[in-house]
């Protein structure tokens, strides 16, 4: 995999540069952000000056009884109340913005760049690894990096301004306060590495558990037949037990934690009240003197407790920032050169003002590909096509079929040589030019959620109900479209669930059809469908590949004896070529393959 493994990431110490590209992404609502700064700031203040006010009518009208003070005291109390309640409102507010916009921005970036991604990304990248990334780890930074930054601004205010009155206050009682500080940041330091690290194991753990359910779900038919509930119960538990120990672990240190943090807060307060109950009797020292070091010992260990866990919490953020951010920037394999964008635009926006029609025709010329690590598929590969002309490719599994309709689509690109299209080489032009001019119809059929007319209008996004009809006539699809209550306004479920593999099928042909591509390829489009819904697209086959360069990969050797030319392939090479009766009359191995197959179907 291109990114980098789940270990990784979750061993990796914390990294600066991660972080200014997060905060780079929430310039655009840096207002939000300084105004919940800004009212932390105010808050802590407040929170600094208020056991003063209360030092202050302790001493001045408690124990000097002067009462004429009291209303004043009073007053300014409902006005600290008041400020207290807007800048909390504004707190909440403005972190509540920070998260949902952040949030928004993260799954809107990630999203976009998958939509730049090759095959080859998606081949190699598990799927709960980024369902994972655009649901927890983006929640997990947006929560992080809105409450926790503000928070983080009002703990360590809060503490410097305690220290300053502290110190103002009362040197002696504040230097006895400050001098457990060492023990409290060992404390804090050890805690948190111990806390960071089993939270590390949580979040690997909850990667595989991600993937195992999803691949649970979508195998939940193949667990069933193969009755694999009991093994994968098992798998599954010790999954999930691993973590339970990891999050154990953590709930253990975090417990010994804060009874640590409370314990070395009492030991500071019992000082203070030992010094400072001594220094009443002997030196004279105020009532309100002592309150105020009492009051702020429970407010300066309050966010230190409060920054340690923000702090922890940064780190551990740290692996959801790291695989966010590798997801962003993750560059495509596949990608148009500089000037061909300033030409035709991008895969995703397109300048279709600039570009040439497609006429079809293709030459591969002395073509060598492989995928990644793997083996040569194809080694000095060529073929023409004309425009308008139809081929079937034909060949056992591996042979190469796929490969090379996948590299005329360029969802993959030669590792040698040139593939030209209408005389020029395809990486001249972008790839939005050509997948605009292309129909694919796979073999395992993908519909999405929503109505029947929904789907086909993916393959046209301003298409008429009338032309999604059309569509729907020429592959005989609405005959069971009709027949539904809602017509084409029938929802097919999750991945087309309610409808048979068949309509799906039918569908999806609709779809390609309906954006007139000029290039066709059907990926064994027919082989899983029955006789009769067969017999329908053919006709639809017939029709629609007049006039467009057409491949077929078939599974079924009776669908393709009207192809122009029937190519059969073996480990990566042509090895006959020519028409089905051509084919048929040199008795060689398409002639088996068809023999066979007409036998075994018989």
């Amino acid at each position: 995999m291109t990114h980098f493994e789940e270990e990784e990431y979750t061993e990796a110490k914390f990294d600066i540069e991660v972080w200014k590209k997060i905060f780079k992404l929430m310039a655009p609502f840096k207002n939000n952000i300084y105004l919940g700064v800004g009212a932390a700031i105010i808050l802590a203040l407040i929170d600094a000056v208020y056991p003063q006010i209360n030092k202050y009518a302790i001493d001045e009208i408690a124990g000097n009884g002067n009462t004429d003070l009291l209303p004043y005291f009073i007053g300014f109390y409902v006005v600290i109340m008041i400020v207290i309640g807007f800048m909390v409102f504004s707190f909440i507010i403005n972190a509540g913005n920070v998260q949902r916009k952040l949030s928004y921005v993260l799954r809107k970036k990630a999203f976009q760049n998958l939509q730049r991604l090759p095959f080859s990304y998606f081949d190699k990248t598990p799927v709960g690894w980024i369902m994972a990334r655009m649901t927890s780890d983006s929640r997990k930074l947006s929560d992080i990096l809105s409450w926790g930054l503000i928070d983080l601004s009002w703990g360590l205010l809060m503490m410097i301004f305690i220290t300053i009155f502290m110190l103002l206050t009362n040197l002696k009682l504040a230097l006895i306060v400050l001098s457990l500080m060492p023990i409290l940041i060992y404390l804090s330091i050890y805690f948190r590495k111990k806390i960071l690290h089993a939270y590390r194991k949580i979040r690997k753990e909850n990667s595989k558990i991600t993937g195992a359910f999803n691949e649970g779900i979508m195998g939940a038919k193949t667990t069933k037949t193969l009755v694999l509930e009991q093994q994968n119960y098992k798998d599954f538990d010790k999954l999930t037990g691993t973590m339970k120990h990891h999050s154990i672990r953590a709930a253990m240190f975090a417990g010994l934690y804060f009874p640590s943090i409370l314990f070395i807060a009492s030991i500071a307060t019992g000082l203070v009240m030992y010094y400072g109950g001594n220094d009443i009797l002997v030196h004279g020292l105020q009532f309100g003197t002592l309150y105020v070091f009492v009051a702020y010992i429970g407010s300066f260990f309050e966010p230190v407790m409060q920054l340690a866990n923000i702090l922890a919490r940064f780190q551990q953020a740290q692996a959801s920032a790291e695989r966010l951010i590798s997801l962003i920037e993750e560059e495509p394999e596949i990608w148009d050169d500089k000037d061909v964008i300033e030409k035709y635009g991008d895969a995703i926006t397109f300048k279709k003002e600039n570009w040439e029609e497609l006429h079809g025709d293709i030459e591969f010329k002395d073509v060598t590909f492989q995928y990644d690590k793997g083996e040569k598929v194809l080694t000095d590969f060529n073929l023409t096509i004309k425009q308008g002309e139809t081929i079937a490719i034909v060949g056992h599994t591996g042979a190469g079929k796929s490969t090379i309709v996948n590299l005329i689509c360029r969802f993959y690109e030669p590792t040698e040589g040139k593939i030209l299209i209408d005389g020029k080489d395809y990486k001249k032009r972008s790839l939005g030019w050509l997948h605009d001019n292309l129909g694919y119809v796979l073999q395992s059929p993908q519909l999405f959620s929503g109505s029947i007319e929904d789907n086909i209008r993916y393959g046209k996004k301003d298409a008429t109900l009338e032309e999604i009809k059309h569509a729907a006539k020429l592959v005989d699809a609405d005959k069971f479209i009709d027949s539904f209550d809602n017509g084409y306004d029938t929802i097919v479920g999750e991945g087309g669930a309610r409808l048979s593999v068949g309509q799906k099928q039918l569908i999806s042909f609709a779809r390609a059809l309906i954006a007139d591509p000029r290039i066709l390829v059907l990926d064994e489009a027919t082989s899983s469908v029955d006789t009769q819904t067969e017999k329908s697209l053919q006709r639809a086959i017939d029709v629609v590949l007049e006039g467009r360069t057409s491949f077929v990969i078939a599974h079924r050797l009776s669908t393709i004896t009207k192809a122009d030319r029937i190519i059969v392939l073996e480990r990566g090479k042509i090895i006959e070529s020519g028409t089905h009766l051509d084919l048929i009359n040199n008795k060689q191995k398409y002639y088996q393959l068809y023999t066979n197959q007409f036998i075994e179907e018989s």
